[in-house]
């Protein structure tokens, strides 16, 4: 049998089969996009979304610091024998900050230093406005696998120097890790002269006071930023590391003291016991995008998954400029 020219088409059949075949391509590409979509994250919206809640938050700080009770609580005591507290101010920023994200990001997991509440009144939504990047150019969009990001959240870092009224030591943190790797950091400070934001997406954009740093002198003599709760310990470590002639200053706040050697005002930020993660990964984002260096004191990356413990007991060194490793040693070479 012969089917030979049985089957002919036209030209506006041809047509209609190719604009078929087309149709259906792009329905295929279309389910694929909105599948990629459902398991990745945007992190400049996320990035966006971490400015705003931690802003939102030190309003939140801010407003229970007015009032005539700041309802002070005690969790317990941490292991060094320092009281650890906790107000409604940390309490009303972790509603805001963790509900507005989660609402925002429903499938990112998301760790705050305070436990989930159900008498959280209903939060504001996140508006992911562009706006608070303040100016700085758009870094455009970065897709990834919702289950490589872990955010971490302190809604109230330096609580013990709040109650105290020391309030400059008082932060907001937000701090997105991908596969571990800290790439996103946010420090509100609200008790500034006015409110002020520090933030980075390591490699893509930061905020205008990061722009301008001044060079650190490896010439000046050593100072090193400890933790007021305990800063005689570290100043013995310090002085056998160092020598008896180095600056020790005591403050509060892991956030403030990462800043505050980001612009220079100290050479390190030296910590020698164990530290909450929620405490450190803004820090540590932050100064990375900075060109500064955030480690263990055996000078290993600090690893902020969601399946990693939540306390991070191999201390840290927090630094700017090129003396990391020759503070590391130093420091290795006293603690044998």
């Amino acid at each position: 049998m012969n089917f030979a020219g049985v089957i002919r088409l036209n030209k506006c059949g041809t047509l209609c089969i190719l604009f078929i075949f087309v149709l259906m391509i792009m329905y295929m590409f279309s389910r694929g996009s909105k599948t990629e979509e459902v398991n990745t994250v945007n992190l400049r919206k996320l990035l966006i979304a971490a400015i705003e809640v931690a802003e939102k938050g030190g309003k939140e700080v801010s407003y229970v610091r007015s009032l005539p009770d700041i309802n002070v609580k005690s969790k317990g005591k941490t292991k060094e024998g320092a009281n650890d507290p906790v107000t409604n101010a940390d309490k009303r920023s972790h509603c805001v900050m963790y509900y507005g994200l989660t609402q925002a990001f429903p499938k990112v997991k998301i760790i705050s230093e305070e436990e989930k509440s159900s008498d959280c009144n209903p939060v504001q939504l996140v508006e992911l406005d562009p706006r608070g990047l303040d100016g700085q150019a758009d870094p455009g969009d970065e897709f990834v696998p919702v289950d490589d990001v872990t955010v971490w959240i302190d809604p109230l870092d330096a609580t013990q120097e709040f109650t105290e009224n020391l309030l400059n030591y008082v932060t907001t943190l937000v701090c997105v890790a991908v596969r571990g790797h800290p790439v996103i950091g946010v420090i509100h400070k609200p008790f500034a002269d006015e409110p002020k934001t520090t933030w980075a997406w390591l490699g893509k954009a930061m905020s205008a006071d990061l722009k301008h740093l001044k060079e650190v002198d490896s010439s000046q003599s050593l100072s090193i930023l400890v933790s007021r709760s305990h800063a005689g310990k570290v100043e013995e470590v310090a002085k056998k590391s160092f020598g008896p002639e180095i600056k020790v200053i005591p403050a509060g706040g892991a956030g403030y003291k990462v800043l505050e050697v980001i612009a220079g005002n100290a050479t390190a930020y030296i910590h020698t016991s164990i530290i909450k993660k929620w405490d450190i990964c803004a820090g540590n984002a932050i100064i990375q995008a900075a060109g500064g260096k955030m480690t263990s004191l055996k000078d290993d990356l600090i690893d902020y998954s969601a399946s990693s413990n939540k306390v991070n007991t191999g201390g840290l060194l927090a630094t700017m400029g090129q003396r990391h490793g020759e503070l590391i040693q130093k420091l290795s070479i006293s603690r044998k």
